[in-house]
């Protein structure tokens, strides 16, 4: 690019980061093209992608409070993607379509790559030293080869290696998650990590369900009446006086039967 060009360049990656208040920076790393298509059409976002260098100059010019700190995330093969929508729900769209692949020697493992134990469907062969190659467990059971216990042979983050790679092509294992990758977020001055995006929504509801019964608790067994839990301290009352006085033979109109039958 000519200095013209880079100049524009940065002039219209400014003017995204002023019309859209949610930047967000994502790999490109092995992404095929026709995935990134599709993806483009499922989220309400732009996705811009340049030079390392113009995405930095960009950003320390761009004048938005603590905007410039996206730098520091900036890494390999990046794009920055702009858009309106919570960066959450963003998130959680761009990991829902995901899709597996097939991983090559020196891939890194985006999670744990688990062999099960069971049938592989492989005739006895040469196959069975593979196997065993990498650790594996693994004998002739029925005419087939068969694992004989479950293994961890690569953890997130690692790197896969030729042994293991030609394993998991035999089994025709896909351990890959292919797609959009959000690494950070930014809103209002705030940069959102992927570790802090990347929400377990139905375990996130349940917290605040514990957390609301908890509250309730709190509230009644305190006698700090709330307007959510005024009746049920009234209901509580209520049922402690009438135990009160069946237990003390008050005769009281309300629990006269009770006292009564007692009797």
């Amino acid at each position: 690019m000519v200095r013209e060009e880079k100049i524009q360049e940065v002039q219209k990656l400014k003017e995204l980061m002023l019309e859209y208040p949610v930047i967000g920076i994502i790999s490109m790393h092995k992404l095929p093209a026709r995935q990134l298509q599709s993806i483009r059409h499922k989220i309400d976002a732009k996705i811009k992608m340049s030079k390392k260098n113009l995405l930095v100059r960009a950003l320390k010019d761009s004048n938005i409070k603590d905007l410039d700190k996206l730098e520091e995330c900036l890494s390999g093969s990046n794009a920055l993607l702009f858009s309106k929508e919570n960066p959450f729900k963003l998130f959680k769209t761009l990991k829902e379509n995901r899709s597996p692949a097939t991983a090559k020697a020196g891939d890194t493992a985006t999670k744990d790559i688990m062999i099960q134990k069971g049938s592989t469907g492989l005739p006895p062969g040469p196959a069975i030293s593979v196997l065993q190659k990498i650790g594996l467990k693994a004998s002739v059971q029925g005419g087939k080869i068969a694992i004989l216990q479950d293994k961890t042979v690569c953890k997130t983050g690692e790197k896969i290696s030729a042994d293991i790679a030609a394993v998991l092509s035999l089994l025709k294992i896909e351990p890959l998650d292919i797609g959009l990758d959000m690494i950070n977020a930014y809103e209002d001055g705030l940069i959102y990590d992927k570790s802090v995006l990347d929400i377990n929504t139905e375990a996130y509801i349940n917290e605040l369900q514990r957390c609301a019964t908890y509250a309730v608790n709190l509230s009644i067994n305190t006698n700090y009446p709330t307007k959510f839990t005024i009746e049920m301290m009234i209901q509580k009352a209520f049922m402690e006086t009438k135990s009160l006085c069946i237990e003390a033979n008050i005769l009281e109109k309300d629990f006269i039967d009770e006292v009564l039958l007692k009797a």
